[in-house]
């Protein structure tokens, strides 16, 4: 009992730096960017959304290069089911969301087609080398290509704080990446050793509690979002981070270091890329998503974390 709630202490710990840590990330990158004069839809695009999924990538990396492959996908693929389905849908049940045409024709289905990519790599339970170093190309040949037209995920981009940085800016970005490294540190030790004494599978404890975990600056970002009234420009963001996860956080990981899980775990694969398959098909309808197609991406969410925590309940 003495080492499960020991291991929960770590998890929670370790959530409140990831939490912390990109949130400082976020603030004092955005006035470096400022300091050197970069555009706003740059920053938005770049500094905000690394910021975001600082969390995502350092687990990730960190699970990698340890050897707990099942953890880092894990993360990754329940990050962006957590995403959509949670997020996105529990702020989408609770005011009906207007999409922009970007989103619809191009962010979304670019996601789709990265789901779908890492489907396919992922059909020999492997991801190599070369297929990660294929992916973090290909998702920087498609940020030339919006930044060439012009837009960078969104229509418009989260406002951004003007003032040039100081010593002070740089000091708190150099703090918040440290809380995000030990942060991801804290929470793979906390959750391999969780998984172990209840008995699941690193998989089931990557897909569900570490990507829950590192999915709080999304979650904080809707939030900030909502009560502003700029729901339209969340919906694009969590699009756009989820993108970035598949593509930059996972090719870098098996880039660094080949990544194998277990055969069980394709479920988990297939039943994202068809989440944003269903989401695609719900924002094509009438360029909104509305209350009750929210609640519908709850659901499947929760499906996804009985079926991945609770297997017998599916025998």
């Amino acid at each position: 009992m003495s080492q499960l709630l020991t291991d929960l202490a770590l998890i929670l710990v370790a959530v409140g730096l990831l939490w912390k840590g990109a949130d400082w990330v976020v603030h004092a990158a955005c006035r470096v960017a400022c300091r050197f004069a970069l555009p706003e839809a740059v920053i938005g695009a770049t500094v905000v959304a690394l910021g975001t999924s600082a969390p995502e990538m350092v687990v990730t990396l960190v699970a990698a290069l340890r050897g707990e492959p099942d953890i880092s996908v894990g993360n990754v693929v329940g990050s962006n089911i957590f995403n959509l389905g949670i997020i996105l849908g529990a702020c989408a049940a609770f005011r009906a969301i207007p999409i922009s045409r970007q989103l619809v024709h191009r962010d979304t289905p670019a996601l789709l087609l990265a789901s779908v990519l890492l489907l396919l790599f992922l059909a020999d339970n492997t991801l190599g080398r070369w297929e990660g170093l294929s992916m973090v190309v290909i998702l920087g040949g498609y940020l030339l290509y919006l930044v060439n037209r012009g837009g960078l995920f969104l229509e418009e981009h989260e406002e951004v704080d003007g003032e040039r940085a100081t010593t002070r800016d740089y000091f708190t970005l150099g703090l918040g990446l440290a809380a995000v490294l030990c942060g991801a540190h804290l929470l793979v030790t906390g959750s391999v050793s969780l998984a172990r004494a209840l008995g699941l599978s690193e998989w089931a404890i990557g897909v569900t509690v570490v990507a829950a975990g590192t999915s709080l600056p999304e979650m904080a970002t809707a939030v900030v979002a909502i009560h502003r009234g700029r729901t339209s420009l969340m919906a694009g963001t969590l699009v756009g981070s989820d993108l970035f996860n598949v593509l930059g956080v996972l090719g870098l990981a098996a880039f660094l270091h080949p990544l194998t899980i277990q055969a069980s775990a394709r479920w988990s694969l297939v039943m994202m890329a068809g989440m944003v398959a269903v989401l695609l098909l719900f924002l094509r309808s009438d360029f909104r998503l509305s209350r009750r197609e929210g609640a519908a991406l709850i659901v499947i969410a929760f499906l996804r974390w009985t079926r991945d925590l609770g297997p017998s309940i599916w025998q």
